[in-house]
């Protein structure tokens, strides 16, 4: 028996998990260390409770850093690590990132803690806390800092690490990258993740500069700017962003978009490259829903509420972008509008960004190839001979990713309905369970029911909160890199 566990084990680079591992829990530490300037400057009691998380991290993870060099390990970091490192990598990170919120006591429960930071770090957005301006200003900068970490690692997945697994649509971002083409991916991915960090940073800080014009402290202004975009929606308000200023609002919109979008068209942005932009497909899809949604629902808003005309299509404009970018910032609570206005937010919530973008979600990538390949599916009907392939971008799209588009749509809604049967199971109502497997699996923030724009998720059960947990998880990193994790075939050597 030992020796059979001593080979399954083997086909792990055991070494190589252990450093990068440790490399993501020291990095962590080091971030915890930047919010305490905040608790000096507030005069906060929380600097304690940051300084004791950042050194436990980094000496946990400089001990896996210093087990993965002593048992050695080989350079090649293989498909079945990648999913390993992945995976563990975002749980373990979650792990210890709340622990400012344990020894603080700002969350004392174990549960709500996880709970917060996964939803920070996979910038969903759901919340357990109640009371957040009443919150330490440093432990809610690192709340909004775990939001902004998480939206750099997507990034990070983005490009190295998601096409190498062979993650659907993730390709098609990969193909559109500057300086990657498929033959030379390894040799670039260093060159442009850091274009891509370079314009993730920029965007961060000329958000904050221009929030400050509109009147928000420099402290606000930053918290709102890491949490923009990273699409991930921490507010350091109660209401979110009901009560700011219609500039204000309208600079978290733009943001907001951009922060969607996928960001090599942000780098493209950068550099004036305009038609770059707009011959890109996606990019089409994603601003045509965007205005139709809009439209729709400020049409509906404006008639049925005495709002006016300005007011009520720039709620609609905000909502719309913050559930389909999955930012998750409320302006308005449209649980209350009329039911086809709010059927159209509920139905964004399976829209998502675009690849290669911070948001979450489905993808408009993966809904094009999806609805393109079934109308090629009639026409194939008509001619069984024919070769007749799907198109992106006037280019042809292999076969292996329409096939893996089209198994990740169909698992997406596969665990969608498996989570709202075991959320009833659990003792929550069907529509609190249709918007919280939504908004979580969709990495959203609110949802409907009793987790709805002017509720959270403080009342749940723990049971409840720990499957929302693992969704907000698999939602978060693609759907396949966990689920495969699970199955016999990946634990066997063969």
């Amino acid at each position: 028996m030992g020796e059979q566990f001593q080979q399954r084990k083997s086909q792990f680079n055991i070494g190589l998990i252990a450093r990068i591992m440790g490399i993501l829990i020291v990095i962590n530490g080091i971030f915890m260390f930047m919010c305490l300037p905040f608790s000096f400057y507030f005069g906060g009691e929380d600097w304690f409770a940051l300084m004791q998380s950042g050194v436990i991290s980094i000496l946990a993870g400089g001990l896996s850093v210093l087990y993965g060099e002593h048992r050695g390990y080989k350079r090649e970091i293989k498909k079945k690590d990648g999913y390993i490192v992945v995976s563990l990598g975002w749980a373990l990170m979650a792990f210890f990132g709340s622990l400012p919120y344990l020894f603080s006591h700002e969350i004392p429960s174990l549960t709500d803690a996880y709970f917060e930071t996964i939803s920070g770090f996979s910038t969903t957005g759901a919340s357990i806390l109640t009371d957040i301006e009443g919150v330490g200003k440093g432990i809610l900068f690192w709340r909004s800092l775990t939001q902004w970490i998480g939206g750099m690692g997507i990034i990070v997945l983005a490009v190295a690490v998601l096409p190498f697994l062979g993650i659907g649509g993730m390709q098609l971002f990969v193909a559109e990258a500057p300086g990657i083409s498929p033959d030379k991916l390894q040799p670039r991915i260093k060159e442009t993740a850091k274009r891509l960090w370079w314009v993730y940073a920029s965007l961060t800080v000329i958000e904050t500069i221009l929030l400050m014009t509109g009147g928000m402290s420099f402290y606000d202004a930053l918290n709102h700017a890491l949490t923009t975009m990273a699409t991930g929606g921490f507010s350091t308000y109660n209401d979110s962003a009901a009560s700011m200023s219609p500039y204000i609002q309208y600079i978290l919109i733009f943001f907001m978009l951009l922060a969607g979008t996928n960001f090599t068209l942000n780098y493209f942005l950068f550099k004036r490259m305009f038609k770059a932009i707009w011959t890109n497909e996606e990019y089409r899809y994603y601003i045509g829903i965007i205005f139709l949604s809009t439209v729709s629902i400020g049409s509906v808003v404006a008639f049925t509420t005495d709002l006016g005309i300005e007011k009520s299509f720039r709620d609609a404009i905000f909502q719309v972008v913050s559930i389909m970018t999955t930012t998750g910032y409320v302006s308005a609570d449209y649980t209350a509008w009329a039911p086809f206005a709010t059927m159209i937010i509920f139905v964004l919530m399976f829209c998502g960004g675009m690849a290669g973008s911070t948001a979450g979600g489905v993808k408009i990538v993966r809904h094009i190839i999806l609805f393109k390949n079934t109308f090629l599916e009639l026409k194939r009907q008509l001619h069984p001979t024919a070769i007749i392939p799907v198109r992106f971008n006037s280019k042809a799209v292999k076969g292996g990713i329409t096939f893996n588009v089209l198994a990740f749509i169909m698992a997406y809604f596969l665990i969608f309905g498996l989570g709202i049967l075991v959320l009833s199971a659990l003792g929550v109502d069907l529509m609190t369970s249709l918007g919280a497997v939504a908004t979580s699996l969709g990495n959203i923030g609110p949802g409907v029911g009793s987790v709805g724009p002017v509720d959270n998720f403080a009342h749940l059960p723990d049971a409840v909160k720990w499957v929302l947990s693992f969704l907000m998880l698999l939602g978060r990193l693609e759907l396949f890199t966990v689920m495969i994790i699970f199955t016999p075939y990946f634990w066997s050597r063969f």
